[in-house]
């Protein structure tokens, strides 16, 4: 494997070690906080925090996840060989620079306190994620959502959950002090929840159709629409040893 194909491997790497262990110990968190303000069982009172920080960090690492798989179909695509970077290293600087805005927006709604700021903030870092994923370097199956490819596609999915999850880390005073938004937060929530699902499908399905670096040539010749390849030179047989015959006279 070459360096551009462990850089591909980041992304599902940070997801299954960090996005995934935190998302369970949030929706545990999240009954436990549930469970003390109905009073169904006695919760210490710092479970609704705990909930809320485990959800930022759940938030962060779906953010940082989809801005790593995103530069990877960038720079993949800039440093193939024989593969055109429409716009050249000034696009690809400008789509570097959207990249750290992005994660500068992001980092942004961690310390802002007013709402007009954090909802700002959030709808920044989501604006970059969707203008970095509309280029067309990124794989998207469909994007009519009336066909079902669209429902089907992994960029949507992840896109779809980190607009979610921007708004629960953006509204979480409100979410904490109104009913109304703390329901919305709950209906966000399952829906996320079913995200995350499609996203571990979607997911491992990609992964299978990814070739490694050195086998795109062969694999991208194929024609995926009538699921066929071109057939291998065939390889050149060893010539045959013509084998010694044996001696007809025989020594008296």
């Amino acid at each position: 494997m070459t360096v551009t194909d462990w850089f591909l491997l980041l992304h599902p790497v940070l997801i299954i070690l960090f996005v995934y262990p935190v998302v369970g110990a949030t929706i545990r968190l999240g009954i436990l906080a549930r469970e003390r303000r109905l009073k169904i069982h006695p919760q210490p009172p710092t479970v609704g925090v705990e909930h809320a920080d485990h959800g930022r960090w759940v938030t962060t690492g779906v953010v940082v996840a989809v801005l790593i798989a995103l530069l990877y179909s960038f720079l993949s695509k800039f440093f193939e060989p024989g593969t055109p970077f429409t716009g050249g290293s000034p696009r690809l600087a400008l789509l570097l620079l959207v990249s750290a805005g992005t994660l500068a927006s992001l980092l942004a709604l961690w310390v802002v306190k007013k709402a007009p700021l954090r909802a700002s903030f959030a709808l920044l870092t989501w604006a970059g994620i969707l203008g970095l994923g509309s280029q067309p370097e990124i794989w998207r199956l469909s994007d009519n959502p009336f066909t079902a490819a669209f429902w089907s596609s992994h960029y949507w999915a992840g896109v779809s959950l980190t607009g979610l999850l921007l708004f629960a880390t953006a509204a979480k005073p409100e979410i904490f002090r109104s009913m109304r938004f703390r329901r919305l937060h709950v209906s966000t929530a399952v829906l996320s929840a079913v995200l995350l699902a499609v996203l571990a499908i979607t997911g491992t399905r990609d992964l299978l159709e990814i070739p490694l670096s050195w086998q795109k040539p062969t694999i991208y010749a194929c024609n995926f629409e009538q699921r066929t390849c071109p057939k291998p030179p065939q390889a050149s047989s060893p010539s045959a040893i013509p084998s010694a015959a044996p001696s007809s006279n025989a020594s008296a």
